[in-house]
C-alpha cells in the first residue's frame, strides 16, 4: 500500500468525483440505451463510472475464450466525455461454466454443506481452481487497458463478504492456528480447553465452529472470525498481485460495507487491517431516511459516525463507492427521497470527509432482484423525471463546490470502535442478551460530540500506539483489551490525555480469557479504582446518578466500584451500592482518566462532555452558531477551512454567521448575523 500521492491520476484529479455502478453488460442488445447513458452523464455532470463489477460472464462466456469487444467500446465511451472508470475486477460472480467444471469453487456451510451455483460471493477463498481463474481474468484486465486514458483507478471484486467451512479451508484454518501457537498446548491453555474436556492433541482435530459440532470454545469462536479476515484478505492479495504488476500507478480500492441498523460498519470482517492493505478507501452509504422509528438528525448521525470510521481508517477523504438517489430495495419499507434530501446525503457526506459520491446504480436492471432499486435513470429512460433531475442538481453542487477536493478533516477528540471486541463480546455469555448494545454504545458517545458539533475520528486499536493529537480519547465498553493497548493507554495518560472509560471494560485478554485477579492492575493504576461486580438491571428496572446536584438515569448496567486513588465526581442514588461511586476522576502523570461506571442517556453525556470536558479542555467548536438539529462540520485545505451547514430537521431554521462567508455552492456572499436555513437545507461556507 502507498500513499495516495503515488498514484498521479487520484492525486492530480481536481474535480469531486460524481457518478456509480455502470453495468453496461446487461444492455449490449440495446444499443440505444448505451448512447442515451452516455447523454445523460454528460446532462448530470457525471464524470466517474465502476465497470465491469458483474461482467465475468459477459468478458469470458466459455471457458478460455475472452469477449473484450464490448468493454472496449465502454472505455472509449467513458474516456470521450473525459470521464473516469474505475474497473473492477469480476470475481463476486462466477460464471456458471466455472461451478459446472469445477464444483470446489463452490463454498461450504458451517453445517457442512455444499452451496449450489448461485448468487454472489458463493466462492471458496481458499480454492486454487477459483485463484487461477481469477489471476487469468484481472491478468487480462489489466494488460489490456493499463494504457487506457480512461483507467482511473481498480475496484476489487464487491462488498467481501461471508465465509467457508470446505476440507481446503479447514486445512487453511488449522495452518494459521500452528502459525500462530506454535504447540497444541499453548493453543488449549488459549481456549481453555479443559473446560467440558475439549483439550485437543493435535491440530488436526480442530474444525471451525458449527452448531453442528464445537461452538463454546470462545477462543476457537474468536479466532475463526479472525482467520476469515485473514482469509479475505490473502484472497484480495492474490487478486491484486497482476494488477499491481501490470499497473502499479493505478490506485487500488474494495467498497466496505456500513450497518445502520446497529449503527456499525460491516462486522463480518475486521476492516482495521485489510484497510492497510487498500489504497483509498470506499463504502457503500445507505441510510434509511424518512423512517419511523428515529428523528432524521439521528439517522445522520449514524451516517456520519460510518463515515468518520472509514476516513480515520486512513486519516484521509474516501469515496461513497455506493448510495442510491431515490430509493432501495431491501429494506423492510422502501421510501423514496423527499425533495432535498438527496442533496442533504450527499453534502452529509462531504462533510466528514468524502470527495466521491456515487450511485447504486446509473441505471435501474429490467430484471432480477434489484430491478426496483433505486438508481439514476429509471425504467422511463427520461431525463424529466423527479430524480434526475435530483441528481442532475446534485452534479452541478459538486462542480461548484469542487474546491474541497483533497481537504481534510483535524480532530481533536476520538472514540474507539474495535470490530474484534464486538467479536469477543457478543459470544459472551453473561450480562444479557438483549441489552449489550455495544455498537449502540460507542455511537451514543460519539453522537454527544456530533451534537455539539465537534469533529471525532473513530479509531480502531492499532492507533492507540500514537494517541497524542487527541485532547479525549473515549473507549465505551472495550470488554476485551490487551495488555499491550492498556500500555498504551497507560503512556496517552500520562503525557497529557484526557482518557473516558466506562462499564464492562478489561475482563478479558486477546483469547478471550478473564484476567486473573478481577479489574487489571494496569487499569487500577490509570483510572484510580477497581471494578469489584457489575450489576445487570432488566428492561424496566432504573438507578440514578447524583452528579454535580441533579439526578440522572442509569439503567441495564452498573458498575460497582473501590476507589484506589480516584475523585468521586457522581454517585449512586439506590440499591446495594447507593451512595457508592459511580462517576470517577483520577490524576494520572500529566493527564487525566474517568470512569463512567453505568449506562447513561444521551443527558447525562451531553453534560459530561460538552459541558464539562470540552469546555475545560478548550476543544475547537465551529465559530456558527445553529440550533439542535442543525449540524456544523469542517474541512481544512491549505490554511483555508469549510464549514458544512446542513439542516436535519424538518422545518425551518435559524444559524448566526460570526463573520461574512462565501457559499460555495451559489457563489454568493453571506453576511454576518442571523439567517434562515430551510427544512434539509444546506450550505458550504468558507471564511
Amino acid at each position: 500500500m502507498k500513499s495516495t500521492d503515488n498514484f498521479p491520476k487520484y492525486a492530480n484529479e481536481k474535480r469531486l468525483l460524481h457518478g456509480g455502478d455502470y453495468n453496461p453488460d446487461q444492455w449490449l442488445k440495446y444499443p440505444n440505451i448505451l448512447e442515451d447513458d452516455i447523454r445523460f452523464m454528460k446532462q448530470v455532470n457525471a464524470n466517474t463510472f465502476s465497470v465491469g463489477i458483474f461482467a465475468w460472464a459477459a468478458l469470458e462466456p466459455r471457458e478460455g475464450e475472452f469477449t473484450f469487444g464490448w468493454l472496449d467500446k465502454i472505455m472509449d465511451s467513458i474516456a470521450s466525455i473525459g470521464g473516469n472508470a474505475i474497473l473492477a475486477t469480476p470475481s463476486a460472480a462466477r460464471p456458471a461454466w466455472l461451478s459446472q467444471k469445477y464444483p470446489e469453487v463452490t463454498r461450504t456451510s458451517h453445517r457442512r454443506e455444499k452451496m449450489m451455483h448461485g448468487g454472489r460471493h458463493n466462492h471458496c477463498f481458499s480454492s486454487p481452481v477459483y485463484r487461477e481463474k481469477v489471476g487469468i481474468i484481472n491478468h487480462k484486465l489489466a494488460e489490456r487497458y493499463k494504457d487506457h486514458p480512461a483507467l482511473f483507478m481498480w475496484h476489487i471484486s464487491n462488498e467481501y463478504s461471508g465465509e467457508c467451512h470446505c476440507a481446503l479451508c479447514q486445512a487453511n484454518f488449522r495452518a494459521w492456528l500452528e502459525g500462530k501457537y506454535g504447540t497444541i498446548d499453548a493453543l488449549n491453555d488459549a481456549y481453555w480447553a479443559a473446560f467440558w474436556a475439549h483439550l485437543y492433541n493435535d491440530f488436526g482435530q480442530v474444525e471451525s465452529p458449527s452448531d453442528i459440532g464445537e461452538g463454546w470454545i470462545h477462543g476457537l469462536n474468536l479466532d475463526w472470525k479472525r482467520f476469515t479476515t485473514y482469509m479475505t484478505i490473502d484472497f484480495y492479495k492474490h487478486e491484486i498481485a497482476p494488477i499491481r504488476e501490470i499497473t502499479p500507478d493505478v490506485a487500488i480500492t474494495n467498497n466496505f460495507m456500513g450497518d445502520f441498523n446497529a449503527p456499525s460498519v460491516f462486522t463480518g470482517l475486521d476492516y482495521a487491517p485489510f484497510a492497510k492493505e487498500i489504497d483509498v478507501i470506499s463504502w457503500d452509504a445507505y441510510p434509511p431516511w424518512h423512517n419511523d422509528y428515529e428523528p432524521t438528525a439521528h439517522t445522520a448521525s449514524k451516517l456520519a459516525f460510518m463515515n468518520d470510521y472509514f476516513r480515520t481508517l486512513k486519516d484521509a477523504p474516501f469515496l461513497i463507492l455506493e448510495s442510491t438517489p431515490s430509493q432501495v430495495n431491501w429494506q423492510p419499507v422502501n421510501r423514496a427521497k423527499r425533495p432535498g434530501m438527496h442533496a442533504l446525503s450527499t453534502v452529509a457526506s462531504l462533510a466528514h470527509g468524502a470527495d466521491v459520491i456515487m450511485y447504486f446504480q446509473w441505471r435501474k436492471s429490467r430484471g432480477s432482484t434489484e430491478k426496483l432499486h433505486g438508481a439514476v435513470v429509471d425504467h422511463d429512460n427520461s431525463p424529466e423525471n423527479r430524480v434526475f433531475k435530483d441528481v442532475e442538481d446534485v452534479g452541478q453542487l459538486l462542480v461548484n463546490v469542487s474546491e474541497i477536493r483533497h481537504s481534510r478533516t483535524i480532530s481533536q477528540v476520538a472514540v474507539m470502535f474495535d470490530t474484534e471486541n464486538l467479536w469477543a463480546f457478543d459470544n459472551a455469555e453473561g450480562f444479557s442478551r438483549n441489552s449489550k448494545k455495544y455498537q449502540q454504545t460507542v455511537h451514543a458517545h460519539y453522537k454527544a460530540f456530533w451534537d455539539a458539533n465537534i469533529s471525532v475520528d473513530v479509531i480502531t486499536p492499532d492507533k492507540c500506539a500514537d494517541l497524542s493529537r487527541y485532547k479525549i480519547v473515549v473507549i465505551p465498553m472495550q470488554y476485551m483489551m490487551t495488555e499491550k493497548m492498556m500500555g498504551e493507554l497507560q503512556a496517552y495518560v500520562k503525557n497529557g490525555g484526557t482518557l473516558v472509560a466506562t462499564y464492562i471494560t478489561g475482563l478479558v485478554n486477546e483469547s478471550d480469557l478473564m484476567y486473573l485477579g478481577g479489574f487489571p492492575q494496569k487499569l487500577q493504576e490509570l483510572f484510580g479504582i477497581a471494578v469489584t461486580e457489575t450489576d445487570t438491571l432488566y428492561p424496566s428496572q432504573r438507578n440514578g446518578i447524583l452528579y454535580e446536584g441533579k439526578q440522572y438515569e442509569a439503567f441495564d448496567y452498573c458498575a460497582v466500584l473501590d476507589l484506589c486513588g480516584a475523585e468521586v465526581l457522581g454517585t449512586y442514588t439506590s440499591d446495594f451500592y447507593a451512595n457508592g461511586a459511580a462517576i470517577t476522576k483520577h490524576t494520572y502523570g500529566k493527564g487525566t482518566a474517568y470512569f463512567i461506571g453505568a449506562r447513561t442517556g444521551a443527558d447525562f453525556l451531553a453534560k459530561i462532555y460538552r459541558d464539562y470536558l470540552v469546555e475545560s479542555l478548550n476543544i475547537t467548536q465551529p465559530p456558527i452558531q445553529a440550533p439542535p438539529g442543525v449540524s456544523v462540520q469542517a474541512r481544512i485545505k491549505e490554511g483555508k477551512t469549510y464549514y458544512f451547514i446542513i439542516n436535519y430537521t424538518e422545518e425551518k431554521q435559524t444559524l448566526t454567521l460570526p463573520y461574512d462567508m462565501r457559499d460555495l455552492i451559489t457563489g454568493k456572499i453571506i453576511g454576518a448575523g442571523r439567517h434562515p436555513l430551510p427544512e434539509y437545507g444546506v450550505l458550504i461556507l468558507t471564511e
